[in-house]
């Protein structure tokens, strides 16, 4: 579905913004960012979970960090964060990564066709600070360490095949990565404060071991052109990736990831945007910018990122206020969930079952504020397809 830059929409009086060249009209979505203006309509009252959702959703709550998943003898890992959804059978898998150092890894729960939890278990260990990562075409997570040199690891949902290091892809601070099938790449942010956003060239797809790291290079605009060129050094060491390219664009803590339909997005948390590459065209600008709105967005500290069939983009909140927002392909952005009384965490992992009915969160630090209080969710519904 094409998606409209959301900073293009029609003037709201006659206040506008001009930002890298291009005329950006902040004030003109502003009406549009209001609680309650969504396509899902206004929050409802907390439910037994402290989980404000619109009418016609329910949630329940999957696992808990340091306690055993459902009837399983799985016990749940610390700090939840990134995560992803396979079908399987006529069940599927949850998988989520732990941002804890050291340790770290990853851990999968099983679900039946009806939604009952039927295995949980670990698919990745000894491994640091795994924060976000992403889903291959050919059905592994892409489990990335977001630790100086960090590694991306590839792993398998089922827990069959062991876990490998795909020391091709780059060592740095990683954060999120999201495949394109169509240029057979696959993205990857770096959760710094001159961060880089990069794409890696396998030499055959579908198989990670060996290709070319690249890095994208473009203006210091908020718009503009880009092209691709490679990292010399993909090892970091002894200068880091981000450093080695003359031109490359920096960004201000890369976070989540998301590709469809010839584009992809990703967020960066220093500026609190949402940034929109234009594939066909190798063309950029920004999705979303709050600093444009005079603080009249609802969505305040981007991080996680994910989409839908419909086109939505649903963009999970570290600070703000708990929220995972949804930005529409008609430039609405409005909140969908937020869950009370945990602001000293941060909502992570979010990610739609094969059919589209469920959406899976984590709250990684729940009530306590601390790594061993996560929480992980499940919200069902009436979901746009």
């Amino acid at each position: 579905m094409e998606r409209r830059s959301l900073l293009r929409a029609a003037v709201l009086g006659g206040t506008s913004a001009a930002l890298g060249g291009t005329l950006w009209r902040g004030a003109a979505y502003a009406a549009l960012a209001q609680p309650g203006t969504g396509p899902y309509g206004p929050l409802g009252s907390p439910d037994a979970n402290g989980i404000r959702l619109p009418a016609g959703f329910t949630g329940r709550v999957i696992a808990r960090s340091g306690q055993r998943v459902g009837t399983t003898s799985y016990t749940w890992h610390n700090a939840p964060d990134g995560g992803a959804c396979y079908a399987d059978g006529t069940g599927w898998i949850y998988v989520s990564n732990s941002e804890i150092n050291p340790s770290g890894g990853a851990s999968a729960v099983k679900f039946s066709s009806t939604g009952a939890i039927t295995a949980a278990y670990r698919i990745l260990s000894s491994t640091r600070q795994n924060c976000a990562g992403g889903k291959t075409p050919w059905n592994t997570w892409l489990s990335c360490e977001e630790v100086s040199l960090g590694y991306v690891y590839e792993t398998d949902p089922w827990g069959t095949n062991a876990a490998v290091q795909r020391g091709a892809m780059g060592r740095f601070e990683h954060e999120a990565a999201a495949a394109d099938p169509v240029r057979r790449v696959i993205y990857l942010t770096e959760d710094e404060t001159n961060g880089r956003f990069y794409r890696f060239v396998p030499t055959t797809w579908g198989d990670l071991s060996s290709g070319t790291l690249q890095v994208m290079v473009a203006g210091s605009a908020a718009s503009g052109s880009f092209t691709w060129t490679d990292v010399p050094d993909p090892d970091g060491s002894p200068t880091a990736t981000r450093s080695q390219v003359s031109g490359s664009k920096s960004f201000n803590g890369g976070e989540g990831c998301h590709y469809a339909n010839d584009t992809v997005w990703f967020t960066t948390k220093g500026d609190n945007r949402v940034w929109q590459l234009n594939l066909l065209d190798n063309t950029y600008e920004l999705a979303y910018d709050d600093s444009l709105v005079n603080g009249t967005a609802p969505l305040t500290g981007v991080d996680n990122i994910t989409g839908t069939s419909s086109g939505d983009l649903f963009v999970a909140e570290d600070g703000g206020n708990m929220e995972i927002c949804v930005i529409t392909p008609d430039d609405v952005v409005a909140s969908f969930l937020r869950i009370d009384g945990q602001s000293a965490s941060e909502i992570t992992g979010p990610a739609f079952s094969p059919d589209g009915t469920r959406l899976y969160f984590s709250s990684q630090r729940g009530t306590s504020g601390s790594s061993s209080g996560g929480i992980t969710y499940e919200v069902t519904g009436p979901f746009r397809s």
